[in-house]
């Protein structure tokens, strides 16, 4: 069992910034694929970023260049840098984890991001 707590969401400006965080409970988190995903009001929850155990990335075409995900496996913990920040930005963000052997996936509560003047 992986317990997920997202932090670091909130409201800013078009063009801010802000860095989101996952901290993961159990002692193998390394191997993990970690994920961010988001949904919109009205929208469907779609990928936005995905960091494999051996540090490959992926992003959605409409974030690529702007967000970028990481991973610390000493602090259990990965994230979510943000960056030019835009008000279809605005969704719940959530955190992933998938088991690599059995591709079970474990989810956070999320975390409310508002990019808005």
């Amino acid at each position: 069992q992986v317990q997920l707590v997202e932090s670091g969401g909130g409201l800013v400006q078009p063009g801010g910034s802000l860095r989101l965080s996952c901290a993961a409970s159990g002692s193998i988190f390394s191997i993990y694929t970690m994920g961010w995903y988001r949904q919109a009001p009205g929208k469907q929850r779609e990928l936005v970023a995905v960091i494999r155990s051996g540090g490959s990335t992926n992003y959605v075409d409409s974030v690529e260049g702007r967000f970028a995900i990481s991973r610390d496996n000493a602090k259990n913990t990965v994230y979510l840098q943000m960056n030019s920040l835009k008000p279809e930005d605005t969704a719940v963000y959530y955190c992933n984890a998938e088991r690599p052997w059995d591709r079970v996936n474990y989810w956070g509560k999320g975390t409310l991001v508002t990019v808005s003047s």
